[in-house]
């Protein structure tokens, strides 16, 4: 599915593009307009989306692959993919965000609930991160400045829900937040001469195959 300038009931206002409903598609879809797009309900796709500009949704954004855009992401409610999240600018979401793989963005990065990554999270380099509750990834977390998590103000929040665990902090400071460093797993590499080390341990002779 693709949007643009001539998709049937967008209409042009100001800075940006406007659509007053859902869009949904059980395909990916690509956003053609050279302008950020505005879509006053949900957007949610079995596939990728992929914009070469801004995307905001007053409800919420969801695919079932990643999601790519060159300007910000944004959804008044929350942002999910079973892929990527990848912006130019920054990410945002009134709720959570979640990610099967890794989340990036040129900007900030900030939800009123968790953000969640199945690998790395990684904000500007001038930026910080900040989450209601609490941030989750099982690689790298990086970004500029500062990371907050747990400071949502509509209800007292317990020790987990304002803890930032991942693999291990690599750039940036801790805000505010409990943080719970897992290690990173060994590369390829490191785990064969894990496994060499420990049969010679065990007496093994190693002999390399020269064919």
């Amino acid at each position: 599915m693709k949007i643009d300038k001539k998709f049937k009931g967008l209409v042009k206002e100001d800075y940006r593009y406007v659509f007053n409903g859902d869009i949904k598609t059980t395909e990916s879809l690509e956003i053609d307009l050279g302008m950020r797009l505005f879509v006053s309900g949900c957007i949610e796709v079995g596939g990728s989306i992929e914009a070469g500009g801004s995307i905001e949704a007053g409800e919420f954004i969801e695919a079932g692959e990643f999601i790519e855009a060159g300007g910000s992401i944004e959804a008044g409610e929350f942002i999910e993919a079973g892929g990527s999240i990848e912006a130019g600018e920054f990410i945002e979401a009134g709720e959570f965000i979640e990610a099967g793989e890794f989340i990036k963005a040129g900007g900030f990065i900030e939800a009123g609930g968790s953000i969640e990554a199945g690998e790395s999270i990684k904000a500007g380099e001038y930026y910080g991160i900040v989450a209601g509750l609490s941030i989750t990834c099982k690689d790298t977390l990086s970004f500029g400045l500062k990371v907050f998590a747990g400071i949502c103000a509509w209800r007292e929040v317990t020790d987990e829900e304002k803890t930032i665990t991942c693999g291990k902090l690599e750039n940036g400071a801790v805000g505010y937040g409990i943080l719970k460093e897992t290690g990173l797993e060994p590369e390829d590499d490191d785990r064969t001469e894990e496994a060499m080390k420990l049969l010679r341990e065990k007496g093994y002779k190693i002999v390399k195959n020269l064919n």
